[in-house]
C-alpha cells in the first residue's frame, strides 16, 4: 500500500520539509536583494538553533554524518560566511578554538564522501 499525499499531510514533520523549502527560498531572496535586515535576529537565532539541534540529533541518532551544507565546496556558502557563523556559535556557548580543535579531530572517515580538490 502506497502513502497518499493526504496521508503525508497527517505526518507532523512533513511541514518541516515544506518550511525548509520556503525558508531556503525566502532567505536567498533576502540576501540577493540586500534585505537580510528585514529578518529579525530572533528569527535567525531560532532557525540556526533548530538546524543545529536537528543536525546533531540525526547525526547522533543515526550514528552517521552527512554534509550539512548544500552545494559543493564554497558554491553556496563561502568560507567567510561559514566561519562567521561558527565563530558566533562557539562564542554563544562560551567555547573557543581550543575546544573546537579538540572536538574537530573526530572527523568521519568518509568526510561526507567528498574528495579533496586535489583528488578529483
Amino acid at each position: 500500500m502506497s502513502v497518499s499525499p493526504d496521508d503525508r499531510e497527517n505526518d507532523p514533520y512533513a511541514a518541516l520539509e515544506r518550511a525548509a523549502e520556503l525558508v531556503w527560498e525566502r532567505a536567498r531572496q533576502a540576501i540577493e536583494h540586500d534585505e537580510a535586515a528585514r529578518v529579525s535576529d530572533e528569527a535567525v537565532a531560532r532557525l540556526m538553533t533548530a538546524a543545529i539541534r536537528l543536525y546533531a540529533a540525526k547525526a547522533d541518532g543515526e550514528e552517521r554524518t552527512f554534509r550539512p551544507l548544500l552545494g559543493e565546496d564554497d558554491e553556496i556558502v563561502t568560507p567567510t560566511e561559514a566561519l562567521t557563523a561558527v565563530t558566533e556559535v562557539l562564542r554563544a556557548l562560551r567555547l573557543g578554538p581550543m575546544e573546537f580543535g579538540l572536538w574537530s579531530r573526530r572527523r568521519p572517515e568518509d568526510y561526507h564522501e567528498t574528495p579533496w580538490p586535489d583528488e578529483r
